[in-house]
């Protein structure tokens, strides 16, 4: 099969279009043939070797995280899908490789793709879909008549956790260009802050959720919105204990990470705030709810442009910009 390889960890390093062999599949496993594959910033911090302490792949490897596409074969202890069933996933760390003609992932990572979908726009969904999730649901436990800020609202991330927050009864604010307002206010936002004219922490007050998605300088002033009580969520780091503790890293990472997050947990209890890092991880049923907000019209996929597979280093290029709305996405087919 053809896929796109990361050689070696290398920033901005090209990914290596290769004939590589047809994934083996486990009796837990479907054999999914990739018709559509997501293109996340994940992807390329990845390929950076940004994280390669703590999910550690070796090289040569295929790259994705998001996936649709159609059940070509299932293992022998696969109950829940079949050979054609139209599926979307976002394949479990150690696992991943959507960039490719043909994945094998675990039935447990697996949904059924939402009707009202085409496979371009199921594509967009699994990775940020399942972010906002586990942030808003899962770790905020976000309640209907509070205050959530969510940055980079116009973002692959910001773009569904602002449906989500608005879906569960939140107030919502958001940071967005002047080019994004009304995008960002069509998906629900109560609060726009322009981030070139405004400072958020001087605009947004009182908050119980912050959804931090940017740099250090940004989490730092995140604290400032949240009132006593409060939670700082972020997804784009510094890692925390607990998530060391979840991944099971050996004692020196696990001081690494304790070393990393050390000043903001200071200054978040300071402030009586709480700090937690969410690396987001592969759930199925997850995903199986997310289908029925989006087969209900409840969340819409928000697409900036689809690539074809020959170009999906220059999608990875475009992500790499910030510039684009919503989710960028590789047609395989």
């Amino acid at each position: 099969m053809k896929a796109f390889v990361v050689d070696k960890y290398q920033k901005k390093g090209a990914l290596r279009l290769a004939d590589m062999p047809e994934p083996e599949l486990r009796d837990n496993d479907v054999l999914v043939e990739v018709h559509a594959a997501g293109v996340n910033l994940l992807d390329s911090k990845l390929r950076d070797g940004e994280f390669k302490l703590i999910v550690p792949y070796r090289p040569p490897f295929i790259l994705g995280h998001d996936v649709a596409g159609i059940v070509v074969r299932a293992g022998s202890k696969v109950r829940k899908f079949k050979a054609g069933d139209e599926v979307y996933a976002r394949p479990r760390d150690g696992r991943i490789g959507t960039f490719a003609e043909l994945i094998a992932l675990d039935e447990a990572d697996v949904a059924l793709k939402p009707k009202n979908l085409s496979m371009e726009e199921a594509a967009s969904i699994p990775l940020v879909g399942l972010t906002a999730w586990q942030v808003l649901v899962e770790r905020a436990r976000l309640r209907k008549g509070q205050k959530v800020f969510i940055q980079a609202g116009s973002g692959g991330v910001g773009t569904f956790a602002i449906q989500l927050a608005k879906h569960l009864g939140a107030t919502v604010a958001t940071t967005a260009g002047v080019a994004s307002t009304d995008l960002v206010k069509r998906l629900g936002a109560d609060v726009v802050v322009d981030y070139r004219k405004d400072d958020f922490e001087k605009v947004l007050q009182g908050y119980d959720v912050v959804v931090n998605s940017q740099d250090a300088k940004t989490l730092e002033k995140s604290l400032r919105v949240l009132k006593p009580g409060g939670k700082l969520i972020s997804i784009s780091g510094p890692p925390d204990p607990g998530f060391a503790r979840k991944q099971g890293l050996n004692i020196v990472l696990k001081l690494v990470v304790w070393l990393l997050s050390l000043g903001i947990r200071r200054r978040a209890k300071c402030a009586g705030v709480d700090y937690s890092f969410l690396f987001m991880w592969a759930q199925g049923d997850q995903l199986s709810r997310i289908t029925s907000l989006i087969e209900t019209g409840i969340i819409r996929p928000v697409m900036d442009r689809t690539f074809a597979f020959e170009q999906t280093n220059e999608a990875l290029a475009y992500v790499e910009t910030g510039r684009a709305k919503g989710k960028v996405v590789v047609k395989v087919r």
